[in-house]
């Protein structure tokens, strides 16, 4: 054993970053719908109860849902259906304030087009806001993602088809989501710009990255506001690979390291990769590569705890069908435990979201199709 741990000093590595995370819960299911429960999406408050958004098509149509736990994840309530819509409703994601209202976004097809809308919770998920509607636009909008800054401002980002060729938008709230500033073009470029992802720092700077097909490949792109998402700095190109880099994912810790991780398809097959900024967005580290799987690894999502710790999940297809996977570094990506399998299923496992708890809990939800069906099922770790 003394042997091995002085080749690991040797080799630079941090015995504490490769130790495996063991200890996760029992899966739980957290859906049993007659129609499709997909694309979950999780936040928890400052009481450390879980709160998660998802849409179903169980009403012929698909709908938003949300559910909670107040234990944990011990128990969980029934879902609570959000929207009634003619067309369909799709593709929810969630924020929490610092008076832990809930704040959802959401993509939906009503008025024809595909528009960004939005609702908030005041007494925990009790009860809902009356809908607001944020965009209007002759294109399609969606992808929302969202985000609330330490001064309480919601902030929205989305991609949308207005000019032709998609681009990213953002608009914020500066009022608890009463009323919304007018829509900003973010990204400005010739090729498609998609998926974008928001974060915050503790100076209420604004950080947000998308991929970008306007090079060829796409490829992810950052950009930051220092003054609450009034303007803008210049775009950053992150990515410089032959293969598509697509579906980033962002998060900064509490000294405001900026985290991101993205898939890749240069070597033939997806694989995630991860890049690290200490300057605040303006130098950037190398990207590393953290996966090399004989399968396709797919929509990466990350979290980080109040220890900085840097825990990311995605799914991957190498076990013969699509399972939940999970990587953690504390030491601020330098290097990274093992890679971790959470599910063994018989269905296809996808799209986790992620989110960690005052006290350091790991919060993991996805959608899973064993039963026949896609539904929505939950797992934790600490």
């Amino acid at each position: 054993m003394k042997r091995f741990v002085i080749l690991m000093l040797v080799l630079g590595l941090s015995f504490s970053a490769q130790i495996a995370r063991a200890d996760w819960g029992a899966i739980k299911k957290l859906t049993w719908t007659p129609g499709e429960s997909k694309y979950p999406a999780i936040a928890v408050d400052s009481y450390n109860n879980i709160h998660v958004v998802l849409f179903d098509d169980t009403p012929g149509n698909n709908e938003i849902y949300y559910l909670r736990s107040t234990n944990g994840g011990t128990t969980w309530s029934l879902p609570t259906r959000l929207t009634w819509t003619s067309s369909y409703s799709e593709n929810p994601a969630i924020a929490i304030d610092c008076y832990n209202d809930i704040h959802v976004a959401w993509v939906e097809g009503t008025p024809g087009s595909a528009e960004i809308y939005c609702l908030k919770s005041s007494d925990g998920g009790v009860t809902w806001s009356k809908i607001q509607r944020l965009t209007w636009t002759s294109g399609a909008s969606d992808c929302p993602a969202i985000a609330v800054d330490m001064g309480n401002n919601i902030h929205v980002v989305w991609h949308d088809y207005t000019p032709g060729a998609p681009e990213i938008y953002c608009k914020k709230s500066t009022d608890g989501g009463a009323t919304w500033s007018a829509t900003k073009n973010l990204s400005w470029t010739s090729g498609h710009s998609y998926t974008p992802a928001i974060a915050q720092d503790s100076g209420n700077a604004i950080h947000i990255v998308w991929h970008d097909f306007t090079n060829g490949p796409a490829e992810i792109y950052y950009k930051k506001s220092t003054d609450g998402g009034s303007t803008w700095g210049a775009a950053k190109r992150l990515t410089w690979t032959l293969g598509d880099s697509a579906s980033p994912a962002i998060a900064l810790d509490s000294g405001n390291n900026i985290y991101v991780v993205w898939k890749d398809e240069t070597s033939g097959k997806s694989e995630i990769y991860f890049r690290k900024s200490a300057s605040g967005g303006a130098t950037w580290g190398a990207a590393q590569r953290l996966t090399w799987n004989s399968g396709w690894s797919e929509k990466p999502e990350l979290a980080i705890d109040s220890g900085n710790a840097i825990h990311i999940v995605w799914y991957d297809d190498t076990p013969g069908n699509a399972e939940i996977f999970y990587k953690r570094s504390t030491n601020g990506g330098t290097t990274w435990g093992s890679t971790q399998r959470l599910t063994w299923n018989s269905g296809w496992s996808g799209y986790p979201a992620i989110a960690i708890d005052s006290s350091k809990t790991v919060h993991v939800v996805w959608y899973d199709t064993t039963t026949g069906n896609f539904e929505i099922y939950y797992r934790n770790g600490k």
